[in-house]
Order: structure tokens, then C-alpha cells, then sequence
């Protein structure tokens, strides 16, 4: 018979995110009906009053003001740290970016999968829902282990069309496979379970990455740790989306910190081949006009800019 956890900390990291937080808030309720949960709020030096709007809508919430925009990471850890320090006997933790919409159930479904029995097999340390878009369409949110043969085939075909053959594609493209319950090496990051155990094993969030690429990088430690990142369809939300396609900035952090990240955990040689293949894929792009990649193949050459730490100062100079 499955056990509802003890307690689950719900932690929404917000900038400028005023006009988010009623919807979200009102979708948790019967999002996360039969579990027991907090909610905490972690705002990253909002200018909109993100941080007052928390309180106002959600006073039994735990609200933490940290001060600075230090990116998605960081705002997890802070949240995270203060859900501890409230319950230390934490279960799991529900990481929600504030565009996203529970559909009722989707907790209780999530967290099934972190208390089935293992077997002999590995936990599962974070487990994913089934992502629709504001208008209902299926997001591709289940993700391959960045490799150099995913690499190429994104540069000669395009994510989605080698996304839809598993091993060929980062991406998993194929409306099929999100039709089954199944483990993935990493997904999208607006919507995760994670459970005590995982965050014991792995530790904060790295936020080096400022934004992007700190989901793959937590989920890929996860599984180093023999923790599973298991997607389940029969939890369901909504992600109204963000800005990374159309924004020459945030664009051309994804792809910085996608090699950044490819080059750390496979050495400086593969990085080299995986610096190119990217950079092919960019220009390609730029070539057909594209401003974001136009930006991205500028900072891909640049040395300087490549290793430079991350942050709003870098994004807002990309």
C-alpha cells in the first residue's frame, strides 16, 4: 500500500515572477492533493514584487529573499536549505519553476515512483511528469546524455528530426515514447521529484551554470550516484515555456553551457570535438539568418567569454 511521504518541500525559485505566482498557487492543491507538503518560495532579487506577491498569496509559506540574481541553482539551494532547516527529516523535494501548472494527481504520481520497491534495482532519485504547453501540446522534455554522436547528428539533421530515432537524438522526439512510464538520463527542469536520498548522495545544485544545463549537469550526477531519473506519464502539468529561442542572450548561454558541461565531465579533447560539432550547428544556423546563433557562434569563438564566469552581466553581454 503506498505511503503518502512525511513531508515534502515544495520549492518555487522566482524572478520577476509576480504575475505567475496565482495561477501556480492555485494549481497546487489538488496538484499535490494527498501529500503532505510545504511550500517555499526562494526569490532571486526580484524587481516586481515577486517576494511581497508570495506572502500575500501564500502566508504559511516559507519566503526567502536571497538577495541577489544568482541563478535558478542558486535559488534552489537557498530553498532547499531552508526547508531543512525547517524539517530536517525532509522526503523529498518538489522543484517547480512558477509558469508551471500541476495537474490534479500529478504529486501523488510522482512520488509513487520514489517509494516503489527497488528489487535489487537502483532508486529512482528524481522522477519527471508528462509536460503540455499552454495550448495543450506535448513538450519533448525527456533528454539523451549529451555524447558526440548526438552532437552530429544535431548539427547535419536538427535536434528534433535525429531526436526521433533514441540513441541518434538528445532530444527524445518521438510523441510515442512519452506515452510509457520509462527511465531517461536527464529531462527538462521545470517539474522534478527529488528525494531525500538523491539530494543526500548528490549534494546542492551546481550554480556555476547560472541558468541551463544545471538540470542536465544534477541529473547525470544523480545517475553517477546509481539513482535513477525515471519520467512518468501518468503525472500530467502545464509549462507555459520561457524565452531561451527567441532571446540572443539566453540562447547563447544554453549553448555556451551545454559544451561548458559536455567538456567538464568528458575531458578536454572530446570537449574539443563537441566545441565543434556545436559551433557547425551554429553557424549553419547563422547562415540562414538566425540572430541567436548569429550571437552564439560570436561567444563560441571566445575564448575569453567561454571561460568567463557566468551570470545576468554575461547573459546581458552575450
Amino acid at each position: 500500500m503506498f505511503e503518502p511521504p512525511n513531508h515534502i518541500a515544495v520549492v518555487v525559485v522566482t524572478y520577476n515572477s509576480a504575475h505567475l505566482l496565482a495561477d501556480l498557487l492555485g494549481s497546487l492543491q489538488e496538484g499535490l492533493g494527498g501529500l503532505r507538503w510545504r511550500l517555499v518560495i526562494a526569490d532571486n532579487a526580484s524587481a516586481d514584487g515577486s517576494a511581497e506577491t508570495a506572502r500575500r498569496l501564500a502566508p504559511e509559506a516559507i519566503v526567502v529573499e536571497t538577495g541577489r540574481n544568482g541563478g535558478y541553482a542558486a535559488g534552489i539551494n537557498a530553498g532547499v536549505a531552508a526547508a531543512l532547516a525547517a524539517a530536517p527529516d525532509l522526503d523529498a523535494v518538489l522543484v517547480l519553476n512558477p509558469d508551471v501548472r500541476l495537474e490534479p494527481g500529478c504529486g501523488v504520481a510522482l512520488a509513487r515512483e520514489l517509494a516503489l520497491p527497488r528489487d535489487g534495482v537502483p532508486g529512482v532519485g528524481v522522477a519527471v511528469p508528462r509536460l503540455v504547453d499552454a495550448e495543450g501540446r506535448l513538450i519533448a522534455s525527456m533528454r539523451g546524455a549529451p555524447s558526440l554522436l548526438r552532437a552530429f547528428a544535431d548539427a547535419v539533421v536538427g535536434a528534433n528530426r535525429a531526436g526521433r530515432v533514441r540513441w541518434a537524438g538528445e532530444i527524445v522526439a518521438d510523441p510515442a515514447e512519452y506515452e510509457r512510464a520509462q527511465d531517461t538520463d536527464w529531462a527538462e527542469g521545470s517539474t522534478q521529484l527529488i528525494s531525500a536520498e538523491c539530494w543526500r548522495a548528490c549534494g546542492p545544485w551546481d550554480e556555476s551554470y547560472f541558468l541551463y544545463s544545471e538540470e542536465t549537469e544534477f541529473h547525470l550526477r544523480a545517475r553517477d550516484q546509481g539513482l535513477r531519473v525515471r519520467f512518468v506519464p501518468a503525472a500530467r502539468a502545464v509549462h507555459l515555456g520561457g524565452e531561451s529561442t527567441t532571446s540572443p542572450g539566453l540562447w547563447t548561454l544554453l549553448v555556451a553551457n551545454r559544451v561548458r558541461l559536455f567538456t567538464a565531465r568528458r575531458g578536454r579533447v572530446q570537449g574539443a570535438a563537441y566545441w565543434l560539432m556545436v559551433l557547425a550547428r551554429e553557424c549553419s544556423r547563422a547562415l540562414l539568418g538566425k540572430q541567436t546563433s548569429r550571437r552564439a557562434v560570436r561567444t563560441l569563438v571566445s575564448r575569453r567569454r567561454m571561460s568567463a564566469p557566468r551570470g545576468p552581466e554575461w547573459v546581458a553581454a552575450a
